[in-house]
């Protein structure tokens, strides 16, 4: 039989470690502060005595806290609509929609977790082909019978992979039970921390063994609780993302069927799963001057929440009123941290894309976090129109890869997806510390933190300069990008283990990081062209 050390050393291979310090890096200056942050502070006080204009960001999310203590001040307020009377006041077929609108929602509740789309599309082919061999589908269905053998085929493997996985999980949180259970005589009623274990003196060997392998696992930066909540995502994967016996739709009322119906959901905003989403509103827009919490990026910015996302896959539907929604009702800059590898009704979410082209509104969108080359690997939505080719694109659009706090190998996140093509920036994505509900703060890590980073900068640069073109706020981003960078080598995401490395530039278009105070001298010397070009 192993040892309980090795049992527990051999557990924790299947997760990395958890839990680091919080700390709001993601503001600082590279070279004043040694981390590579994109330079807000510095930026600020650059124009800390010129006159701000408010600008609205739309979050299509999970939900934000709209009473969250550091954000309620700054959530956008639909002035048209009168709360609470159960009329569509402003006339835009949305009743009630105060502080934007949530399309997961319907009369009797909130969808909060969802299939994945591989899911969904596999379950609405299985009945037309499961038991079907090539030779017997026709050659006008072979395409679509090839996507039912993918997904059918990526639905399964993911489901078994998560099956063995939660079974390996628990058989480690089953022997750091028997762990506690050693320990505790000689902890005598003391909490089990780090702390309290280090302290303990014994000659029993047992006693020895399981101390030792806690102090191990604690030198990993060990966290129990976030442990139990991983567990819970991968049963939720087994339940509901890979279920295709599960159907939460139905609560919303709407015509699956229809990808262009509107005038659906609930203006329940919150929606009950609100974590991710309060996360990605706190980078952006956290009251900056209230001497709580964080200080969002952007200096004076209302917050539309829009939720479309679930724990699961979006539907395109959603995701393209969200955008529309967000057009209509005055939103500058939107930001949409989520992505996904199908998109069924791509047909939908382009013709908003394009909608927002046409009205002036920037779109900040994450990469992705499954270190896939997306110049390579197609994630929806994108910027590309049209279902074969990737030759028409908009030109509001921003691509979000995530970086982390220090220069070297690992400057890079291990999970963010890349393209020299199709990832535009890099952006603070490691250890970011926000906002989530019940006015509460954590730390998260994603190409999701990565996208509000440069979501929030673009509202900064839009506080001073509201004339500003959508296209041409993509150029101030872009072209300001700190690119000191370039040269130092990367693992590539997803290599590092091969020690695989590449140059930080060949990641991205523009080979950099955004950056506040770059992109408020460089939003200035457009706008003064401007006026020269007017005169």
């Amino acid at each position: 039989m192993r040892s309980v050390g090795v049992i527990i050393l051999l557990a924790w291979s299947i997760n990395a470690s958890f839990g680091q310090k919080n700390e709001d890096w993601y503001n600082y200056d590279s070279k004043e502060d040694g981390q590579i942050g994109v330079s807000v502070q510095k930026a600020k006080e650059l124009y800390k005595d010129r006159t701000t204009h408010e600008v609205i960001v739309a979050i299509i999310d999970s939900g934000v806290d709209i009473a969250h203590e550091d954000l309620k001040e700054n959530i956008w307020v639909n002035s048209d609509e009168i709360p609470g009377n159960g009329i569509d006041d402003d006339g835009n077929g949305y009743i009630d929609d105060i502080h934007g609108w949530n399309f997961l929602g319907g009369s009797d509740g909130n969808i909060n977790l969802a299939l994945y789309e591989t899911t969904r599309i596999y379950r609405k082919l299985k009945g037309k082909y499961d038991g079907k061999a090539k030779a017997d589908v026709s050659a006008l269905d072979q395409e679509e019978y090839a996507l039912y053998l993918e997904t059918k085929e990526e639905t399964e493997k993911k489901l078994k992979s998560s099956r063995k996985e939660l079974g390996e999980l628990r058989d480690f949180l089953h022997q750091l039970d028997i762990i506690k259970l050693i320990l505790n005589p000689s902890l005598n009623g003391k909490d089990f921390n780090e702390e309290n274990i280090n302290a303990i003196v014994s000659e029993d060997e047992r006693t020895l063994a399981a101390k030792a392998a806690m102090v191990d696992l604690f030198s990993r930066d060990f966290d129990a609780a976030e442990l139990e909540t991983y567990v819970k995502s991968i049963d939720d994967r087994i339940k509901y993302h890979y279920n295709i016996d599960f159907d939460p739709r139905k609560l919303v009322g709407d015509d699956e069927n229809d990808p262009f119906e509107k005038n659906y959901g609930n203006n329940d905003v919150n929606g009950g799963h609100a974590d991710h989403g309060t996360h990605v509103a706190g980078i952006v827009g956290a009251v900056a001057d209230n001497n709580l919490g964080i200080k969002g990026i952007a200096q004076q910015v209302k917050i539309m929440v829009l939720r479309a996302v679930p724990d699961g896959d979006e539907r395109d539907k959603d995701v393209a009123n969200a955008i529309i929604y967000a057009v209509d009702n005055g939103a500058r800059v939107v930001n949409m941290s989520f992505g996904k590898g199908h998109s069924p009704n791509k047909a939908a979410v382009d013709a908003a894309i394009q909608y927002a082209e046409k009205n002036n509104v920037l779109l900040v969108h994450a990469a992705g976090n499954a270190s896939l080359n997306i110049d390579e690997t197609d994630q929806f939505p994108m910027k590309f129109f049209g279902e074969k080719e990737r030759s028409s694109a908009v030109s509001n659009w921003i691509n979000v890869g995530a970086s982390g706090r220090k220069k070297g190998a690992d400057l890079t996140a291990e999970f963010s997806n890349y393209g020299k093509n199709n990832v535009d920036i890099f952006a603070p994505g490691v250890d970011v510390y926000s906002t989530v509900p019940d006015s509460k703060y954590k730390e998260n890590s994603g190409t999701s933190m990565a996208a509000p980073v440069v979501t929030g900068v673009a509202a900064l640069i839009l506080n001073y300069y509201p004339e500003l073109t959508a296209v041409e706020l993509k150029e101030v981003l872009l072209k300001s990008a700190y690119r000191k960078l370039g040269k130092v080598k990367v693992y590539i995401p997803g290599k590092k283990e091969e020690k695989k490395k590449i140059k930080f530039r060949a990641l991205s278009k523009t080979g950099g990081i955004v950056n506040a105070y770059n992109a408020l001298k460089y939003a200035d010397k457009i706008y003064k062209s401007k006026l020269v070009s007017v005169k």
